[in-house]
C-alpha cells in the first residue's frame, strides 16, 4: 500500500501499536538478559499492588522486564480503544497515548489506570459527546493514578506491607467514588486551563491537573490529619545487573524506534523528506502539524526529536553526576515526543533545553563565589523530569524568539522540584503544572514588552487567524 494511501488516523495507529509491541519485544529481552523469564508477572503484580506517588521507579520496584510489560500492556489497551472506536485518531489521542504509556515506568500502572481512564465516558454518555474525540480526555485522566493506588491501598489502612496489599471495603468505595468524581471534573476543567496561558503550554492538562490535584491532596491529608504517602523504594538488583551497560541498552531501544520512525516517515512520504523544512519553521503554536504538513512528515519529527533529546540526556550524563537512566528517565523520553504532531520540533525545544543549562552554570558561578556546593546536576532526576515536560513551553520560543524561550527554560528549571509537593506527588503530570505556572508568569511580560505587530513580524509564518489580528492592529480606534 502506497504511503499517500494511508490516513493521518491509520498511522496514529500506526504508531501507537508499533511502539506497544516494542515494549513486550524489549520486556521478553531483558527478562532473557537478566534471567529473570519466571519473575515477569510477579514483578508486575508487585507493579500493580504498590502505591505510587512520584517518582516511584518501576524498575526497581517489578525490574525492567515487568515494567517493560507494563508499558506494552497499557499502551496495548489504548490502541485496541483507538482501533475499536468509530472515527478518527487524531495527534491529541496520540498525545494521550505517549502520556500513558510514559508514566508507565513511574507511577502509572495497568491496575490503576483503568478507574481513571474509564470514569470520563460517563460523562460522554451523558453529555451525548463522541467517544473517539474525546479518548485524549480519558487517556490524560490517567494523571491521577497515584490517588487510586493511594485509595486502594494505603489510604484506610494503618499499615502497607510491600508484596502483600489488603483491601478494605472504604478503600474500594472511595475509590470508585473518587474515579466517577473525576469523570465529572476533568472534561470540565481542561479547557479553562487552556485559557489562562493561551495555547503556550503543550501540557495543558497539567496546570489544570496540578492545581486540581493541590485541592485533593491538601483535602484528602491535610485536612483529615492524615500523614503525607511518601514513595516506595525496594531493591533491585536490574541495575547492578546491567551496570554501565544500562544506558546502552536503553539507547539501543530508542535509537532502533527512532529510526524505524524516520525510515518509515521518509518511506510513506515519497521517500523524501518533503515538508519538514517548513514544519521546522513553524511556530508551534496551536499547531496540528498532521493536518498541515501530514503524518509522514510528523513521523519524521517524532523520530528526530526523541534522537535530540536522547542525545541530550548522554551529554550531560558523561559531564554531570547524576541518578542516569532509571524508569523515570526511560519514561521521561517517552514523555519529551508527546506533542511532536501538535507543535514540538527541534528548531523550537533547543531554547528551552539551553534556559536549564543556563540555570545550571548561573547556579555553580553563585555557589562557587559564596563558597558553597551545589546541591543538585542536571542529571538529578527532578531536573531529567522536568526538562522533559518544560519542552511543552516550545511555543514561547517560536512565537517570541529564543531569547524568551532560554527564559521559560530558566525559569521552569527553577521551579521543577518544589511543585511536586503541593499535590504530595500524587499527580503525574507534575511538569505540565510547572510549565504551566512558567506561562502564567511569563506571558503578561512577553506581551507588555513586545508589542504584538512586532511578535508577527518576527514570525515568518502566519496562520489565517494571525493575519486577521494583525490588519486588525492597524485599523483606527472608533
Amino acid at each position: 500500500m502506497e504511503g499517500k494511501k494511508l490516513s493521518n488516523s491509520t498511522i496514529i495507529n500506526g504508531v501507537a501499536l508499533g511502539f506497544s509491541v516494542a515494549f513486550l519485544i524489549s520486556s521478553l529481552v531483558a527478562a532473557i538478559y537478566t534471567r529473570e523469564l519466571g519473575n515477569v508477572l510477579h514483578g508486575w503484580y508487585l507493579i500493580m499492588t504498590s502505591p505510587s506517588p512520584l517518582v516511584t521507579d518501576y524498575l526497581e520496584i517489578g525490574g525492567l522486564p515487568s515494567a517493560m510489560l507494563n508499558a506494552g500492556a497499557c499502551g496495548m489497551a489504548c490502541w485496541l480503544f483507538m482501533v475499536g472506536l468509530k472515527g478518527d485518531s487524531r495527534p491529541s489521542t496520540l498525545a494521550g497515548y505517549f502520556l500513558v504509556v510514559a508514566h508507565c515506568f513511574y507511577g502509572l500502572n495497568f491496575l490503576t489506570m483503568w478507574p481513571c481512564f474509564l470514569a470520563p465516558f460517563l460523562y460522554l454518555h451523558l453529555k451525548k459527546l463522541d467517544f473517539k474525540n474525546n479518548l485524549h480526555v480519558c487517556m490524560f485522566t490517567t494523571s491521577f493514578g497515584p490517588f487510586i493506588g493511594e485509595l486502594l491501598f494505603r489510604y484506610t489502612q494503618k499499615t502497607f506491607t510491600f508484596g502483600h496489599p489488603s483491601l478494605t471495603v472504604s478503600g474500594v468505595l472511595l475509590t470508585i467514588a473518587f474515579s466517577i468524581m473525576l469523570g465529572f471534573i476533568v472534561p470540565a476543567i481542561l479547557p479553562g486551563a487552556h485559557a489562562w496561558h493561551k495555547g503556550y503550554n503543550l501540557y495543558n492538562g497539567g496546570l489544570a491537573f496540578g492545581l486540581f490535584g493541590f485541592f485533593l491532596f491538601n483535602f484528602f491529608y491535610n485536612t483529615m490529619g492524615i500523614d503525607p504517602s511518601s514513595k516506595l523504594t525496594r531493591f533491585n538488583p536490574v541495575y547492578e545487573q546491567f551496570g554501565h551497560s544500562f544506558q546502552l541498552y536503553a539507547n539501543c531501544f530508542f535509537l532502533i524506534l527512532f529510526a524505524i520512525c524516520i525510515a518509515t516517515g521518509y518511506y510513506l512520504n515519497g521517500k523524501s523528506f518533503k515538508g519538514y523544512g517548513e514544519l521546522i519553521r513553524d511556530t508551534g503554536h496551536q499547531s496540528d502539524f498532521a493536518a498541515k504538513y501530514s503524518m509522514p512528515v510528523c513521523l519524521i519529527n517524532i523520530g528526530l526529536v526523541g534522537t535530540c533529546f536522547l542525545l541530550y540526556l548522554d551529554v550531560i550524563m558523561v559531564y554531570t553526576e547524576g541518578v542516569g537512566f532509571t524508569g523515570a528517565t526511560i519514561g521521561v523520553v517517552l514523555a519529551a515526543m508527546t506533542f511532536t504532531c501538535m507543535g514540538q520540533h527541534p528548531g523550537n525545544i533547543w531554547p528551552i533545553l539551553a534556559g536549564y543549562q543556563l540555570l545550571y552554570f548561573v547556579t555553580m558561578f553563585l555557589c562557587h563565589i559564596n563558597g558553597r556546593e551545589m546541591s543538585w546536576t542536571i542529571t538529578t532526576q527532578g531536573y531529567i523530569n522536568g526538562v522533559a515536560f518544560a519542552t511543552g513551553l516550545c511555543p514561547i520560543a517560536g512565537r517570541y524568539g529564543r531569547r524568551a524561550g532560554i527564559a521559560a527554560g530558566f525559569m521552569c528549571a527553577s521551579m521543577c522540584t518544589a511543585t511536586s509537593a503541593l499535590h504530595g506527588g500524587l499527580v503525574l503530570y507534575n511538569g505540565g503544572f510547572t510549565t504551566g505556572i512558567t506561562a502564567l508568569i511569563l506571558l503578561p511580560i512577553l506581551e507588555h514588552y513586545i508589542p504584538k505587530t512586532r511578535e508577527f513580524m518576527n514570525n515568518k509564518r502566519l496562520n489565517k487567524e494571525d493575519m486577521i489580528a494583525l490588519v486588525e492592529t492597524f485599523k483606527p480606534n472608533d
